[in-house]
Formats: C-alpha cells, structure tokens, sequence
C-alpha cells in the first residue's frame, strides 16, 4: 500500500464522516418542507435569496479555483460518487475472494454483495435525502415504509437509484454523465497539476501494474489529459513500488503542466489567471460573511393601517393603528420591544412580543398621543434593534 493511497483513503473516511454529519448538525443543508438554508450555523429563509446566492456563488467558486489549480484531485479524493464506487468495488472483491476460499459459489458471493450494497443504499439515500427534508421526519417516514408522501416517494427513488448506481454503474458515471470532467478541460492550463508518465531514459519494464491499479483501467502513459483520469495517484504508488526493486525511482508523478516541474509542496506556478480566480473567491467570500456578520436574528417589519387615517379616543389623544411582522431566525428564543422616538407623550399598546426560535408573528398594535399642531409627525419605531422611520396624522386643532 502506496503513500499516496494510504493518505487517499484517509481523506475518504473523513469525507464520509462530514458527509453523515452535515445534514444532522445543520452545517449545510436545504429544509424544502420549512423553506430554509442552514449554512454554518446560520438559518437563511428562502426570503434572504441574496445571501443564499452569495453562499452558493461561493461554492461554486471554491470548485473552479481547485480545478485551476489541482485540477482533477477533487474527483480522486473528495468526490461522493467515487468514495463510494470504489468502496462497493472493494466489497464485491472481498466478498466473493472470502466465500471462494471458504467453499462458496461466485453466485452466493454475489447474493451477499447485492444485499450488502441494498442496505447501504437505505443508509446513504436516507442522509442524502436528509439534506432537504429534516432527519426525524424522514425517520418517521422511513419506519413507517412511507410511499404515498413527496417525501416517502423521494426516499425510495433515491434507495433505487442509489443501489443500481453502486450495484452496476460505479465509475462508468464518472466517464458518461458527470460534467465535472468537461468542465476541467476548460479550466485547466499548461500549470494545472496533471499525473504525468515521464521515461527519457526508457526505463519502463511493462510490468503494466499501473493499468492494473487503475480504478478507470486506463494506461497513464498513453495521455496525461485522457478525461478518465482522476488524479488518485494509484499509478503513481504502483510504479514506485515495481522500480524501488530495482534501486530505480518511479516514473509517474504529479507535475505543474506536461512540460512543469514535478509537484511539491514548496512549488506552486502563480500568474494572472490564478490570481483573477482566486481574487473572485475572496470577493464572494468577503461579501459573503459580511453579510452574514451583519445579518439580524430577528426580522422586523411595521407599516401603518390607513384604512382609518386615525381615530380620537373619548381622553382626547389621538390613536394611530400599525401592523407588525416579526420573524425569529435565530436559534433560540426572543423578545421584540417596541419603543418610540421623537413622539413626545405618545404610548404602545403592545410593548413586547416573545417569539419562539423559527417563529413568525402577525399582529397589530396602535400608538395614542397627545392632539398635536401638526397632521404629520415623523417619529421612529424602535422594534429591538430594527430602526423603522415612520408616520403619525393627527387632526388640525380646528378639528
């Protein structure tokens, strides 16, 4: 077992490790049914658009700038579809090599890898699914064998899909469907990180276990640019291993282009193009967690009722009615209070309003204050720490 395979399946378990725990400490996670975005810790409504596109641009973003850079690494080492493909490869091959040697048929083995992979397909459909339908409603539906529901339904089709995906399909997805491997051919360049085959001296002795090793079954040292690559670097370990025999270094590495240096830690190419994407980044980065430093936990929103301009009440004062929204989007508990400013001797009849975490209140509240001089006095509601510039009409004192 090469370095780099060994360091591969390191990066593997922790991928699966984060990919089982977003959904359930919603660190990134759509609620289709309550229309909200988890993203680190924030709760984004599906009204704070803004920022979700922010949040997604950034996404977005952080993939094209590791395809200029490290081009294909992403599909070797973080992606989902590979993790697991290579994982179900493994168990067909461990299962059927057991039950071969203790006396079993290929057909037994192959019985126990279909029901192998037909419970992880549960397993894994049911955290994809968590991320846009909350976990404990997805339990409910998963124990109750739920098929009539648009939640139930989605379940199963992704348990389907999932399990002839990892049963059959594997990496042929990775060669047919997945336009990631499109989309790197565009964005990469003379010095984006390739595994490259380099034999001047013709050291090569055709051992061809590099093919062997191969999770693609493609020849490395036909094409460093064939779109089947994904940079898992098993090649790699694999000729390294043949030519240390023979006191000889290997003859595949990773290298800065076709014609660059052979990569390291210490030499990464630099030019405009890299610092036009990574200046992108850090623009929607920034923009990003402003906005989200900025963001208030409770959303307020108070406009008057004009369908009565006013009324005067039998003490005299003047009585205005309002209308609030109040909307918590935090994750704990609050209390909105409502004050004036700059309307001298006027009262609310609704002071305070406590909102549970997720809650939104409708209601309204009137403000009563003394006959004044003017119909239109400009004055200011304080709800929390929401400042709203608003309106009192009083009647002349003719009136």
């Amino acid at each position: 077992m090469g370095n780099w395979h060994r360091i591969r399946k390191q990066i593997h378990f922790l991928c699966f490790l984060i990919f089982l725990a977003l959904p359930f400490l919603n660190v990134m996670r759509f609620d289709i049914p309550r229309q909200r975005f988890y993203f680190f810790g924030f709760e984004l409504w599906i009204s704070e658009f803004g920022i979700i596109f922010f949040a997604l641009m950034f996404l977005m973003f952080v993939v094209i700038a590791a395809s200029v850079l490290y081009g294909r690494v992403y599909c070797g080492y973080l992606c989902p579809q590979m993790i697991f493909s290579e994982a179900s490869v493994a168990l067909q091959t461990k299962l059927q090599r057991l039950v071969v040697k203790r006396g079993g048929s290929r057909r037994t083995a192959r019985v126990l890898f279909y029901a192998g992979v037909a419970a992880a397909s549960v397993v894994l459909a049911f955290v994809f699914v968590a991320y846009f339908i909350p976990p404990r409603d997805l339990a409910g539906r998963l124990f109750s064998l739920d098929v009539r529901t648009a939640g139930g339904i989605t379940g199963a089709a992704v348990t389907i899909l999932t399990f002839l995906d990892f049963a059959f399909i594997r990496q042929r997805f990775c060669t047919t469907a997945c336009p990631y491997g499109y989309l790197q051919g565009m964005l990469g360049d003379g010095r984006t990180l390739l595994v490259h085959y380099r034999d001047e001296q013709h050291d090569c002795i055709e051992c061809k276990k590099c093919v062997r090793v191969c999770p693609m079954g493609i020849d490395i040292r036909e094409s460093p640019f064939q779109i089947e690559c994904i940079h898992c670097a098993e090649c790699i370990d694999a000729c390294d291993e043949i030519l240390a025999r023979f006191q000889k270094p290997g003859l595949i590495h990773y290298t800065w282009g076709e014609h660059g240096p052979i990569a390291s830690a210490r030499r990464h190419p630099f030019d405009a193009r890299r610092v036009i994407v990574f200046a992108i980044l850090l623009f929607y980065a920034a923009g990003l967690f402003t906005v989200l430093g900025r963001r208030k936990p409770v959303l307020a929103h108070v406009m008057p009722e004009r369908s009565v301009l006013y009324r005067v009440g039998a003490d005299g004062r003047v009585y205005n009615r309002f209308r609030y929204s109040l909307a918590n989007r935090g994750a704990g508990p609050a209390t909105v209070e409502f004050s004036l400013r700059d309307l001298p001797g006027a009262q609310l009849t609704t002071p305070t309003v406590p909102l549970r975490p997720g809650e939104s209140v409708n209601g309204e509240f009137e403000i009563a204050a003394p006959r004044r001089g003017e119909t239109v006095t400009h004055f200011t509601i304080q709800a929390g720490d929401t400042a709203i510039p608003m309106t009192f009409l009083s009647p002349t004192e003719a009136n």
